[in-house]
This record gives C-alpha cells, sequence and structure tokens, in this order.
C-alpha cells in the first residue's frame, strides 16, 4: 500500500491510515506501506533550496519551525501511548536537528549540488514515515520504519532522477522485508528515496513513491499493489473539466500508461515496469472514500471493460515550436541536430510532428522549457538549416486513449468530426504505431471543450 502526501498530512488521516492497515492485516493479509512527504513538503524545501542558490536571503528559522510544528502536531495528536510518544518524538526530533544543520550548511556554501538536495529532499519522507509506523504500534500493530536505503533500494548516482538497479534492488529487498512480514510486523518505507552504491542518497524523480510501491511489491511477490491517494481512481477525464467524468473500473497496463504519460496524475509512469514484468495488478484508490473500490490496472482485462476509448486526457501549459526551412528537405542528421541542441540544454520533447515534405518539424515542449528553447534554437540553427521558427505560446495537447482503437476503421474521422462541430482547430496531429492513443495540439483556449466534445460523442459519461 503506498499513501500519498494528502492521506498523512493530519493527525485524524494518519490514524485512519493505520486503522486502514489494521483492518487489512486482520483479514490475513501481510501488508508492506510505502509513504510520501506530507503535502506542501517537498515543494516547500525545493523553495528554500531555489532560493539559496539563488543567492536570496533565507530564513532556515522560519522554515524549520513550520517543519517542526507541522510534524509534532501531527504526531503528538495521532499517538496515545506516552511512552511510544516519546520515542517518536525523540527519532523526529533527530531527523529535524540534522535538516537544520544540513541546510546552515547549505546556506555558508550559498550552493546546492543535485547531490545536496536529494539529501535534503529526502527529509520530507524521513519525518512523515516513522510517524506512520508509530501510530501503528500505538494500535497494538508491531512496525518498523525504513528508508528507501534501509530497504534494500539501490540506484545509480543519477541524482534528481536515479534508477534504480532491479535485479539488486529485488534481491536486497526481499531479504530486508521478507523476514519482517513473516514475523507479523509491518514496514513502513520512505518512498521516492534509495542510494548508489556507495550509500549516498539519492531520489527516483517527483512521483517516486508510487516507483517504490511497485519495486518493493515486484521484490516480495505481492499479489496486489494499492495506490491509496485523494483521487476515486482513474477515470474518463480530468472530473474539474467534464462533470460526468467515470471512473474506469479496470485498464490495461498499455492503456494506463498512455494515460499517465498523457496527463493522467495518478500514477507515475515508470511506476508501471516493475509490475508488468511480474504480472501484479495495481489498484488506485481512495483513502477518503473506502468504499470506492477504484481502479484495477491488470495485464489482461476482462471483455466487458473494454471500450474502443477509455478516455480523454489533457496536458497543458505546453507551447508548440514550428521550425521550417527550405534546407531541411532531404539533408540527413537535421532532426538529429533539433533534438540534439534542445536537449543539451535540458528541453524535453513530449509530441513531435514532420511534414512529408521535410521542410518543417513541429514539436510541443512545456510553457516553462520555450524560452529556453527557442533561443538555443535560433543561436545555434537559425540563418542555417532553418530560416524560420514559429511559436504558439499556449497550447493543449488531446489525447484519445483506448486499447479499442486498434485495428478499428473511422475512429479517427469519429473524433476530428466531433472537433469540427466544436469549431475548435487542429494544429497538429500524432498516433503511435500501437493505435492505443491519437494524440493533437489545440489552442489553450479551446483545451476544455474539446475534451468535453469527445467525452460526449464516446459516450463516457455512462456508468462503467
Amino acid at each position: 500500500m503506498k499513501f500519498g502526501g494528502t492521506g498523512v498530512n493530519s493527525a485524524n488521516k494518519v490514524r485512519e491510515v493505520a486503522q486502514l492497515i489494521k483492518t487489512h492485516r486482520t483479514m490475513g493479509n501481510e501488508v508492506v506501506a510505502v509513504v510520501s512527504a506530507i503535502r506542501g513538503m517537498t515543494d516547500d524545501t525545493l523553495s528554500v533550496a531555489g532560493s539559496i542558490r539563488n543567492g536570496q536571503r533565507v530564513s532556515i528559522e522560519e522554515f524549520m519551525k513550520s517543519t517542526r510544528d507541522s510534524h509534532m502536531a501531527i504526531l503528538r495528536d495521532a499517538i496515545i501511548s506516552k511512552t511510544i510518544m516519546k520515542n517518536a518524538e525523540s527519532l523526529i526530533t533527530q531527523v529535524l536537528d540534522e535538516l537544520d544543520k544540513v541546510l546552515r550548511g547549505i546556506v555558508l556554501l550559498a550552493e546546492v549540488t543535485p547531490k545536496t538536495l536529494d539529501y535534503l529532499l529526502s527529509f520530507g519522507e524521513r519525518l512523515s514515515t516513522p510517524i506512520v509506523s508509530y501510530a501503528l504500534q500505538d494500535i497494538g500493530i508491531p512496525s518498523e520504519y525504513l528508508t528507501g536505503k534501509e530497504a534494500g533500494i539501490l540506484t545509480d548516482s543519477n541524482f534528481g532522477d536515479a534508477r534504480p538497479l532491479m535485479d539488486t534492488t529485488k534481491l536486497r529487498v526481499g531479504l530486508k522485508i521478507t523476514p519482517l512480514l513473516a514475523n507479523n510486523v509491518v514496514p513502513i518505507v520512505t518512498g521516492f528515496i534509495g542510494a548508489d552504491q556507495h550509500g549516498v542518497t539519492t531520489t527516483i524523480g517527483r512521483g517516486g513513491s508510487d516507483y517504490t510501491a511497485t519495486l518493493i511489491a515486484s521484490s516480495v511477490q505481492a499479489d496486489e499493489v494499492w495506490l491509496w491517494s485523494d483521487v476515486d481512481g482513474l477515470m474518463t477525464a480530468d472530473p474539474k473539466i467534464v462533470h460526468d467524468a467515470q471512473v474506469l473500473k479496470e485498464v490495461s497496463f498499455a492503456e494506463a500508461l498512455e494515460m499517465a504519460l498523457f496527463g493522467a496524475k495518478y500514477i507515475h509512469p515508470r511506476s508501471f515496469y516493475p509490475v508488468i514484468e511480474s504480472n501484479i495488478p495495481i489498484r488506485i484508490r481512495n483513502a477518503l472514500n473506502v468504499n470506492q473500490e477504484g481502479s484495477i490496472i491488470t495485464t489482461t482485462p476482462t471483455k466487458s471493460s473494454q471500450k474502443i476509448v477509455k478516455s480523454i486526457n489533457a496536458i497543458r501549459k505546453t507551447s508548440l515550436i514550428d521550425v521550417s526551412g527550405g534546407d531541411m528537405a532531404g539533408s540527413p542528421g537535421t532532426a538529429s541536430r533539433i533534438f540534439e541542441i534542445l536537449a543539451r540544454n535540458k528541453v524535453n520533447i513530449i509530441m513531435i510532428s514532420q511534414s512529408p515534405s521535410e521542410s518543417s518539424i513541429s514539436m510541443v515542449v512545456r510553457k516553462s522549457d520555450l524560452e529556453r528553447a527557442t533561443t538555443a534554437l535560433e543561436l545555434n540553427l537559425l540563418g542555417k538549416i532553418i530560416k524560420k521558427v514559429n511559436v504558439m505560446e499556449n497550447a493543449a495537447i488531446i489525447a484519445v486513449v483506448g486499447s479499442g482503437m486498434r485495428g478499428i476503421k473511422g475512429v479517427a474521422s469519429k473524433i476530428f468530426s466531433a472537433v469540427a462541430r466544436s469549431d475548435v482547430n487542429v494544429i497538429m496531429i500524432a498516433q503511435g504505431s500501437s493505435e492505443l492513443n491519437l494524440a493533437f495540439v489545440v489552442n489553450d483556449d479551446d483545451c476544455e471543450k474539446t475534451v468535453r466534445a469527445l467525452h460526449s460523442e464516446f459516450k463516457l459519461g455512462l456508468a462503467n
């Protein structure tokens, strides 16, 4: 079971999480829990680190007081036993004191390296996870708190976005956690955190707690992974855009991966790979609505759950860059040079389309990367192989996802007819050979009405 930051950001929620684990244990299940930092902690830490890096004056005292007060308040209201409370306070105080020393050292150096930032970011999970473990002990459930490093998650040294070394991790995690389960102990593991071969703390990217959960599940041969969050499951569309969006009861791994890549925020895309190989189902459930069964993601969903289209997703805050020039046509390596320059400037390309004439390439990037991308292209290629750079600052990608689209004629026609009836202009189109999704770009102003039109066209508002 993985619990997100919104599931542990108050004493009541921590007690509910502990009770939830206890309930499932009494039903004969062995449970391993993975816990994220409380909501806002990671962003606040990044903000402080950013200020230090930019040479701005930072109030360490203010940040530490806020962090100390919030975690101690949750701890003191979540635990009744005085003995357990004393042990918990002692551990949390040690972690807080360590955080304070790290921050003061960084301020003196006025430098935040990727390695240092990973160490700094690890404190969010290192503070929230033991609180859950002690809350379990408080209601009579033996529990042990482990960092990702202590649990056995070994990664490379790519700080900020480390990759777990799968074979070694599986071996180490299995050897550490299996004996705890055999002794009826509930391991509570920090999400997001690992360590490289030198024992240095690493993080596995934002949303990495999902990844931690699936890594551990694969390592201990779990029956299922349950990702507890504040949503009822995977949805047919964003309920903030479509009022009658429905929970998808059953989704294939391939469909869920497409949904995650195209804007669904409920699961980190990389989280799928450990459990796909092990064929372990994932459930996405709402910790605030435990009666809702949520969504189950499996290798082979039942036929009754298969539809031509499963969901309509949107990626917003994106921009479109179109580069063109007659010299691009028939010139080997043009695309490679463009992509290499963008990669060198740390610009991720979300979507690509090239005309058959080879005289233009269109790319979608994050809006936050737009200025860096256009500057790099103009400085390096404008006036050479590129004659013109056109930009649409406010774009949105609409992705229509569903395994039932594969091999079915007329789906694209139905999609674009619905878009046309909504008086929306399609700027760029891309579809992979898997036919699991069809993605296209529209002006961001047209995003919401396009999503609603397609949701209605494919009758996704009907109960699944």
